[in-house]
């Protein structure tokens, strides 16, 4: 591997640059017409514009992500996170062009890809799932019979889903049927496949994963992290290690979710990610993805191992670089997603240049970001700005960091998610550990007073 395509933007596509360099290889970067001015086209050593602003003219067209590979020269492709990046033809294409791709195999990407037969996968290789469905419901089957073996609350889920999509929440046995079939519907138009399985619905969740890396025949761990601080199914909030989980769960979530990498011959970064239940001390299968994941910082920051160039060598035939006995955890870290967005407006874009910036410093803090003062955040994309992330010797000590950091950082130009982040990190609940998945949502005039 001589030359790496990186067929992303913003803050990944720096962070993925930044090791690239590190390890001697050359970058390429595929740009829409309205990022070729971008921080990220400006570190890449080489640029190519693949189309207009519309993802699905740029970032999401194949042909033209796989002709900028092929014309640049490069012979590889990481896919970072979003856009193509969990998309099993694309991995395929690059693949069958003679090029190598920077993530697992594309029967792998499939295979996960199905949240159904992914949690047949899970149930195999003994990692603990929630009662539900053995696979897709089947279309000729009573509903209703199978939901009461399950019991309600519980939820539809679309087999295809992902990212909080392609899920309903079913109160009542009279709601189920029509549910079901407005699921299917929306499954069918968001993914282009209408199967759907029933799953217990667990209340006031956590959530929590693993972090995992494989070179197919060596599959490791690198600890846990926790996720729960969500707002409408998407994070905004998280931390390694997850804090206060019994260590028999702890060691059977890490443990499992190794032997369904094994499992799976897999190779490169994923995540195995969970619900867990407080209440009744347990944790269960959700989903496994297939690529790098956005909150990836914090597990290096107590491990101290760089995921990314795991995922390079691993992708270069040099195998994973490090055992299990070489992990180890060092204290606490938390991450804060930065978003263009106004809390004080229902959260709506906040698109614009940024004509102040002052990013947190200082030894426990690291900034991923693709903008920088001047930079023009779009309106055509995912809004985060930043991920601003902090370690400490201990939890309180790491959540003091974020504080006193998320204290620093200021921003003119666009709103940002800023102060819904460090009301978060003011909250009682969080320093002790007990909130959920639902906890922006559900907690009285959280947003309102922002």
């Amino acid at each position: 591997m001589q030359k790496l395509l990186i067929a992303n933007r913003g803050e990944i596509a720096v962070r993925i640059m930044r090791t690239a360099k590190r390890l001697g290889l050359t970058t390429v970067l595929t740009v829409s017409e309205p990022d070729k001015d971008s921080l990220a086209a400006r570190t890449a050593d080489e640029v190519v514009v693949i189309g207009p602003a519309p993802a699905g003219s740029s970032y999401l067209n194949k042909d033209a992500v796989l002709r900028a590979a092929l014309d640049s020269g490069a012979d590889a492709v990481h896919p970072g996170f979003g856009f193509l990046s969990e998309n099993a033809d694309f991995a395929r294409m690059v693949a069958e062009a003679g090029l190598t791709w920077v993530g697992p195999s594309p029967e792998t990407i499939e295979l996960m890809g199905n949240k159904a037969r992914a949690r047949e996968s899970a149930r195999a290789a003994g990692v603990p799932t929630l009662p539900g469905t053995d696979g897709p419901l089947p279309k000729d089957t009573d509903p209703a019979a199978v939901a009461e073996s399950i019991g309600f609350p519980l939820v539809v889920k679309a087999s295809a889903g992902g990212g909080g999509r392609g899920i309903r929440l079913v109160e009542r046995p009279e709601d189920l049927a029509s549910t079901i079939d407005i699921a299917r519907a929306e499954a069918g138009a968001a993914f282009g496949d209408d199967t759907v399985y029933l799953e217990r619905f667990v209340r006031r969740a956590r959530h929590v994963e693993v972090q995992v890396l494989g070179d197919g025949t060596s599959f490791i761990h690198l600890g846990d992290r926790d996720c729960s601080m969500q707002r409408r199914q998407q994070k905004v909030l998280e931390e390694a290690p997850a804090p206060n989980l019994p260590d028999s769960v702890r060691e059977t979530i890490r443990m499992s979710s190794v032997e369904l990498a094994r499992r799976s011959g897999y190779t490169g970064a994923g995540t195995v990610e969970f619900l867990y239940d407080a209440e009744r001390e347990e944790a269960a299968f959700i989903e496994m993805n297939t690529r790098i994941q956005v909150e990836h910082p914090v597990t290096e920051m107590i491990t101290g191992i760089d995921i990314v160039e795991q995922q390079l060598r691993v992708a270069a035939g040099e195998g994973l670089g490090v055992t299990q006995d070489d992990v180890a955890f060092d204290g606490a870290a938390f991450e804060v997603r930065i978003n263009a967005e106004d809390p004080a407006n229902g959260f709506m874009p906040s698109p614009g240049a940024i004509t102040a910036l002052t990013w947190p410093t200082g030894e426990s803090v690291r900034v991923d970001s693709g903008f920088e003062e001047g930079s023009v955040v779009a309106p055509f994309y995912d809004s985060m700005i930043a991920k601003i992330i902090v370690h400490g010797t201990d939890r309180p000590t790491a959540l003091e960091n974020l504080r006193t950091a998320l204290a620093d950082f200021h921003l003119d130009g666009v709103k940002t998610t800023a102060p819904l982040a460090a009301a978060l990190a003011a909250r009682p609940e969080l320093a002790e550990v007990t909130h959920h998945s639902t906890f922006v949502e559900t907690t009285p005039h959280l947003l309102e007073d922002l």
